[in-house]
């Protein structure tokens, strides 16, 4: 054995005795790292994990609001904050509801989707049909334990407005005479709504009306011009007859009229159906062409003009190309007008509303000053009125026709209104809306202020002539971006910041069609 070799064999022996060591120590640190983590966890758990909360599906998932109606803004109001509700007579309201009540049932009631009250007035109903109340207090106390107060008016308006009607008695005949000339017609069997049969009661006073001819051909139906003219005369169609034109075109706005015969008798007629076409204010005309002020303007102003201008008023009234139909209704002398929802107004109780929006029965406290008195006067008006009926006319949220009754004096009152109003509709407690609308979920919190301005946003610009002047106040050189503040004016164009830009999509890479090259590769044996 050479001589280096015993040093050889001592040398290795050294460097295996340290790395058995080396790798003894780390086990013994390890082993003890590992039991000082144990005795810290015996005596200080660490917090349990939170579970992970699901994110947000973008967009928001579409939940039912709590209370909607198109086009409407609404303030949830408490009874103490409503001008004039301790000094209603609230008993006269409770009577008014009650006979609304008679026509609803849960059979008769649209869906839940089909309003906003749907067929919740069922619950008050039940309750009301049950309470025989004599007292004011006690009505008053129905209505708040029963619904909740909620302004409504048109969105971006604050009020609502309204509009006076009542039962016009006229004069007539049951056979044309040298003085009852005009004829009031009833409907007409070619009359052809669809969705109706042809002997439906009282037809939609709104939407397309057709003339049939034969068993299939629909054309539209005759306008106010042609009937007049005599196009349906003698096709024994004729209730009665009237003195003037002007009387039967009030009779067909107000929707009804008591016809006084010459041997005493009354005939009681309402509305029945419409011709088609849709209704035109003739005092808005009278307006519009400078005959009547505004602030003048009545339904005595009209028929006054009517009868000093015989020609006029005949081209007045076909400026209205809506024509209404009647029909003969089994009513007393000292019964009310029948509305829409099929029961008796109420003079002073019931009101006209728009029934695509409002559902029959719903009460409204109406607050605001009106010329009750006399033209001039501002009488103090709050009252609760209950919506039975319904007109072509009445369009909106907060828009309604006040029932005054029948008569001359009914009839004064009623034509001079026109006048803006506070609306509160009164909402069954199963539709509150602040109950409901606490269930909703609350929307995401908004971006910090820092984070708005470091990323700025704005709308797109409409066309591309209002892009021009921010591209080129973009590209302007730096001296003059500075003098720009002083230079200027009130129509001057200020460019903003363009919006952040966001990642372009990753590219579509189709396959390529071309057919891979065969590397024919060598095995190399060894």
């Amino acid at each position: 054995m050479a001589p280096e070799a015993p040093i050889k064999q001592a040398f290795w022996n050294c460097v295996t005795a340290l790395c058995a060591g080396a790798v003894a120590l780390s086990s013994f640190s390890l082993t003890a790292e590992a039991a000082r983590r144990h005795s810290h966890s015996r005596h200080h758990p660490s917090p349990p994990i939170a579970a992970a909360v699901p994110k947000r599906a973008l967009p928001y998932p579409s939940l039912a609001l709590p209370f909607d109606i198109p086009g409407t803004q609404y303030l949830p109001l408490a009874w103490t904050e409503i001008a004039g509700w301790s000094d209603d007579d609230h008993l006269a309201a409770y009577k008014a509801f009650r006979v609304s009540c008679k026509s609803i049932t849960p059979q008769n009631q649209p869906s839940p989707e089909a309003k906003a009250i749907g067929g919740s007035l069922n619950e008050p109903c039940r309750v009301a049909k049950t309470l025989e109340l004599n007292d004011g207090a006690k009505a008053k106390a129905f209505f708040e334990e029963q619904f909740s107060p909620l302004r409504i008016s048109r969105l971006g308006e604050p009020d609502g407005f309204v509009t006076g009607y009542y039962e016009p008695i006229l004069d007539g005949s049951r056979t044309p005479t040298d003085v009852y000339t005009v004829p009031i017609y009833r409907r007409p069997s070619n009359l052809f709504v669809r969705g109706f049969r042809q002997d439906s009661v009282s037809l939609p006073n709104k939407g397309q009306v057709f003339r049939k001819i034969g068993r299939r051909k629909l054309v539209p139906y005759y306008d106010r011009g042609e009937i007049e003219d005599g196009i349906i005369a003698g096709r024994g169609l004729e209730i009665a007859y009237l003195k003037d034109s002007t009387d039967l075109l009030f009779a067909q706005i107000q929707g009804s009229a008591r016809i006084k015969l010459e041997d005493g008798s009354t005939i009681r007629i309402n509305y029945d159906a419409h011709n088609g076409y849709p209704y035109t204010a003739v005092g808005r005309i009278l307006i519009e062409r400078g005959i009547v002020a505004k602030d003048e303007m009545s339904m005595q102003k009209i028929r006054e003009w009517m009868a000093q201008n015989p020609d006029g008023a005949k081209e007045l009234r076909r400026q209205n190309r809506s024509y209404i139909f009647f029909r003969e209704v089994n009513l007393s002398d000292k019964d009310e007008a029948v509305g829409a929802q099929g029961v008796p107004l109420t003079a002073g109780r019931s009101i006209a509303v728009d029934k695509a929006l409002h559902v029959y029965g719903t009460p409204f406290f109406i607050e605001g000053q009106l010329p009750i008195e006399s033209d001039r006067s501002k009488t103090p008006f709050h009252r609760l009125m209950i919506a039975q009926d319904t007109g072509s006319a009445i369009v909106g949220p907060a828009r309604a026709d006040l029932y005054f009754g029948a008569g001359q004096e009914a009839g004064r009152v009623s034509g001079r209104l026109r006048h803006p109003m506070h609306f509160v509709m009164l909402v069954p407690k199963s539709l509150d809306p602040v109950a409901r609308g606490a269930r909703l979920p609350v929307p995401d919190p908004r971006p910090s202020e820092r984070i708005a301005k470091l990323f700025p946003q704005t709308a797109p610009a409409k066309d591309q002539k209002d892009a021009q002047p921010v591209a080129a106040a973009a590209k302007a050189p730096e001296n003059a971006k500075a003098a720009a503040p002083a230079a200027q004016t009130k129509g001057a164009t200020v460019a903003v910041a363009n919006p952040v830009p966001l990642p372009e999509p990753r590219p579509v890479i189709k396959p390529s069609r071309e057919q891979r090259k065969h590397v024919h590769r060598r095995t190399h044996r060894q």
